[in-house]
């Protein structure tokens, strides 16, 4: 079934989140619904758009998959409960990482999140709640970039053919289909989330995993995660739609203390965009690169080389992975 979009520019927030909400309580009746938080804007959107409509038959949790930005968890949960929305943090880290164990394609990755996600973490926890649906912030943009093979997006399904009520033993519900990103910021910040959330940089579906060349171990994801969190400090007053810390697979000469290294390579994106269809890199200042590149080679553990990509998108993707 094709999807009809509505751009931002022409969504009536109020008719949208009326509509959705009467559609939302229909579809679940007297059952009970569950939604995943990741702290991007598209799933604290969708939870919002939920609770508003279904009260207490949501359930809200966020899955530690041991693969998020440094915090994410407690900020998400502190951040939702001030809003009068009670997220419980589920610790699913070991079933993460035993399914990326020893992977290294990343449609081999991003598979094996999609099916610990879906089938195993959710499966489970479908039937200690006894939901029948999960709620989930897929767009408008996820459906057409895994579609036409640019890459899979974890939160498509029915579209590829997958019948999750089959397959996994629930319905999935998807509110924001006919959106892009700018018309999910715009639904947020009219259903009153925070500007932490509605203002907040997209980030991928397998977390940092889309940022790990290679296989996603523990160790390597830490060590993004350290690099992600310097990177985004220092970009934090650079306007920007995303920016990014990737690790490399590869080893790369260098030196430190008079002596050869042979270590690690970290690659930065900063991205400017509205959608996420298309992108151009920020060009940032050589002062603020040569910062970034020093606190990079000094606090993340071997790493030598820092580069920049200033390929735009296409033909370039916004994520590495």
């Amino acid at each position: 079934m094709k999807i009809v979009e509505i751009p931002a520019a022409k969504l009536n927030t109020r008719d949208f989140i009326r509509r959705q909400s009467e559609e939302l309580s229909k579809a679940v009746g007297e059952a009970t619904a569950i939604t995943a938080l990741s702290g991007g804007v598209d799933s604290a959107t969708v939870t919002v758009l939920g609770h508003k409509a279904l009260g207490k038959r949501l359930a809200a949790y966020f899955i530690d998959n041991g693969l998020m930005r440094k915090g994410e968890p407690q900020m998400v949960a502190r951040e939702f409960r001030k809003m009068g929305i009670r997220v419980q943090v589920l610790d699913a880290k070991q079933a993460f990482f035993d399914a990326l164990s020893g992977l290294r394609d990343p449609e081999e990755k991003r598979e094996a999140i999609t099916r610990t996600f879906y089938k195993d973490v959710f499966g489970a926890l479908v039937k200690k709640s006894g939901a029948r649906f999960l709620l989930q912030g897929t767009i408008l943009t996820d459906v057409e970039e895994t579609v036409a093979g640019v890459k899979r997006q974890h939160n498509v399904l029915a579209q590829l053919g997958i019948d999750p009520e089959e397959v996994y033993g629930y319905g999935v519900i998807e509110p924001l289909l006919q959106l892009r990103k700018d018309g999910v910021r715009k639904l947020a910040r009219a259903l009153g989330l925070p500007a932490c959330f509605h203002s907040r940089m997209p980030f991928p579906g397998p977390a940092l995993a889309a940022r790990v060349v290679g296989e996603a171990s523990p160790e390597r994801i830490e060590l993004v995660r350290k690099a992600t969190a310097i990177l985004e400090a220092e970009l934090e007053k650079v306007k920007k739609f995303q920016c990014m810390a990737i690790l490399h697979e590869d080893k790369f000469p260098g030196m430190r203390n008079g002596k050869r290294d042979y270590g690690r390579q970290i690659e930065l994106r900063c991205w400017a965009s509205v959608d996420a269809r298309t992108a151009e890199p920020v060009w940032l200042a050589p002062r603020l690169l040569k910062k970034l590149a020093a606190r990079m080679t000094k606090e993340v553990p071997g790493v030598v080389s820092v580069t920049y990509n200033i390929a735009s998108k296409p033909p370039s993707t916004m994520e590495a992975v």
